[in-house]
């Protein structure tokens, strides 16, 4: 390994679709940098590979799977807000979150999808990530990556901002995953990266 690369604090990015540093972890940078990197990435992929569909699309199964494109788009905004703004920082999940019978439906962001408009699903998922990236950045301000989360569903543990941050990325990672076989499936598009900006992806702040 190269001693420019090795150096610490080296925030330049890993090479793939991103020469302009919008997503990605940093080659050498410190923990914080590291994993919302690897968060961003996750995030800019998921959006590569979901984005720009119709209804039908975003409603196709795939083989026995009830899973779809719209419904990980609806999971995955859920779970943004529910992990980073609610457990992290104990702040109420919002409209349409609050107004779900969980109990009655606990799959409701899988199976209500289908009947919603690629535009709302597309927003709520942006906004969404807009959302926690920010109350993710006000956690890491006060406190940091060891300051245990507000809420926590299991009495007798209270995880850190880390382990939650952690949860996040493997939960983008397997839906990821999900989302390369459908999207082929539908209209052939394959590849790791993003070829460019995705235009459902809303941009963070560049570093550096």
């Amino acid at each position: 390994m190269s001693e420019d690369v090795a150096r610490d604090g080296d925030d330049r990015q890993d090479g793939g679709s991103d020469p302009q540093g919008w997503w990605g972890p940093p080659v050498a940078g410190d923990e914080v940098a590291s994993l919302v990197g690897s968060l961003e990435r996750q995030r800019a992929t998921f959006a590569w590979k979901v984005g720009g569909l119709d209804r039908e699309a975003l409603s196709a199964t795939l083989g026995p799977s009830a899973i779809t494109l719209g419904g990980l788009v609806k999971h995955l905004a859920f779970v943004e807000v529910f992990h980073l703004c609610t457990r992290v920082n104990g702040r109420r999940p919002g409209d349409p979150w609050e107004g779900v019978d969980w109990d009655a439906t606990p799959d409701w962001p899988w199976s209500s999808a289908a009947d919603d408009d690629p535009a709302y699903l597309y927003g709520l998922w942006r906004d969404a990530v807009v959302r926690a990236r920010a109350s993710l950045a006000d956690a890491v301000a006060d406190g940091g990556l060891d300051r245990p989360i507000a809420w926590s569903d299991d009495p007798d543990a209270t995880p850190s901002v880390r382990r939650v941050l952690v949860d996040l990325i493997e939960e983008y990672a397997r839906h990821v995953g999900h989302a390369d076989l459908y999207r082929e499936a539908i209209d052939g598009v394959v590849g790791e990266d993003p070829p460019e900006v995705p235009a459902l992806y809303p941009l963070p702040a560049r570093r550096g």
